[in-house]
C-alpha cells in the first residue's frame, strides 16, 4: 500500500459507525466515510468535536459547527494549506495524497540537480497539494482546474508556504480541451499528475464520468508527454477502479511508446494507536521512466 504516516498536523484518531474522526491541526472533525463499515466501540474525544458533518437521507448533508474557525491552517513539512470546512463534506485537502508528493519530489529533484529542466502538468488540481509540492522541489508547473474558486484557493496555499513566486501557471480551463489545445501547439512535460474526480462537470457543463472517460483521456495525455518523460501519476477515488485497473491503463497506453514501470496500490492513512489498522482512501497508479 502507499500509506501517508508522514503527517504531524493532521492524523485519523478513530474510526467507527460510518464515519471517521480526524484531527486536523489544532480541531477534530467528524466527516463520513463509506470504507467504514464497523461499529466499535468509541471513546471520549468523539464528545469533543469542533465540527460534524452529518449525512443527509436524501443525499448530501450539512456541517455541524461547535467553535471551529471559518479557516484555519495546517503544514505538511514546508508547506502550509488553509483549511476551510466547505459542501460535501470537504476541507479542501486530501491528506492521503501527501504520499504521492513524498513519491514523486525526489525524482524531480534529481533531474534538476543535473541541470535540466522539469515541467509538470497537474490536472484536475484542486487547492494545490501536488502543484506546491512539484513546485518546491523545482519544477515549473501548470496548474489547471475548472473552478475559479479552486485555483484561487490553490494560489493562497502558495503564498502561505513561500512559493508565490515559483514558476507555476494557474489556469481556470476544462482539462480535456486544455490538453487538446496544447496538443495542437504542440507543447508538452516531462510530467503529468492527474487526480480526475468520480463526476463532475466542466465550465459550460461538460459531463466528466471517470469509468466512461479516463481511458481516451489518458491517450490524449500521453501526447502531451516529453521524448525522455519522468513520471504519470494517475489517482482514482471511484468506486471499482481498482489499483490493477489503474495498472494497467497505464501499462495499455504508455508501454508502446515509453521505457518505464508501473507500480499501483491503494492509497491509505494510519489510524493512531494502531500498528496494523489503516483506512483506506482510492487509489493510485504511477509510470516512472526506467
Amino acid at each position: 500500500m502507499f500509506l501517508a504516516d508522514q503527517w504531524k498536523d493532521y492524523e485519523v484518531l478513530d474510526t467507527s459507525e460510518g464515519e471517521k474522526l480526524e484531527r486536523w491541526g489544532d480541531y477534530l472533525l467528524i466527516r463520513p466515510d463509506p470504507q467504514v463499515i464497523w461499529n466499535t466501540q468509541k471513546g471520549s474525544e468523539w464528545k469533543k468535536v469542533n465540527g460534524h458533518y452529518h449525512r443527509s437521507s436524501k443525499g448530501g448533508g450539512s456541517w455541524e459547527f461547535f467553535d471551529l474557525p471559518q479557516e484555519w491552517m495546517i503544514s505538511y513539512k514546508d508547506r502550509n494549506f488553509m483549511l476551510k470546512p466547505f459542501s460535501f463534506k470537504h476541507t479542501g485537502l486530501f491528506p492521503e495524497q501527501a504520499v504521492n508528493w513524498d513519491w514523486f519530489m525526489p525524482l524531480i529533484r534529481e533531474r534538476v540537480s543535473s541541470g535540466k529542466a522539469v515541467k509538470v502538468l497537474n490536472l484536475f488540481a484542486y487547492t494545490g497539494g501536488a502543484t506546491l509540492a512539484a513546485a518546491a522541489a523545482g519544477a515549473q508547473v501548470t496548474h489547471v482546474d475548472a473552478s475559479k474558486g479552486m485555483v484561487t484557493w490553490a494560489k493562497e496555499n502558495a503564498q502561505l508556504s513561500h512559493l508565490g513566486d515559483a514558476p507555476v501557471r494557474w489556469l481556470v480551463d476544462d482539462c480535456t480541451k486544455f490538453v487538446e489545445r496544447e496538443i495542437r501547439r504542440g507543447n508538452t512535460y516531462d510530467a503529468i499528475i492527474m487526480d480526475p474526480p468520480s463526476y463532475g462537470r466542466g465550465p459550460k457543463g461538460e459531463i466528466w464520468k471517470m469509468e466512461d472517460n479516463i481511458y481516451d483521456f489518458l491517450i490524449l495525455c500521453a501526447k502531451l508527454l516529453s521524448k525522455d518523460p519522468l513520471f504519470v501519476l494517475l489517482n482514482s477515488y471511484t468506486t471499482g477502479l481498482q489499483p490493477a485497473v489503474l495498472s494497467h491503463l497505464l501499462h495499455s497506453v504508455l508501454d508502446e511508446s515509453f521505457d518505464g514501470e508501473v507500480t499501483a496500490d491503494e492509497v491509505c492513512l494510519p489510524i493512531r494507536g494502531s500498528s496494523s489498522l489503516v483506512l483506506p482512501c482510492g487509489a493510485a497508479g504511477r509510470w516512472t521512466a526506467r
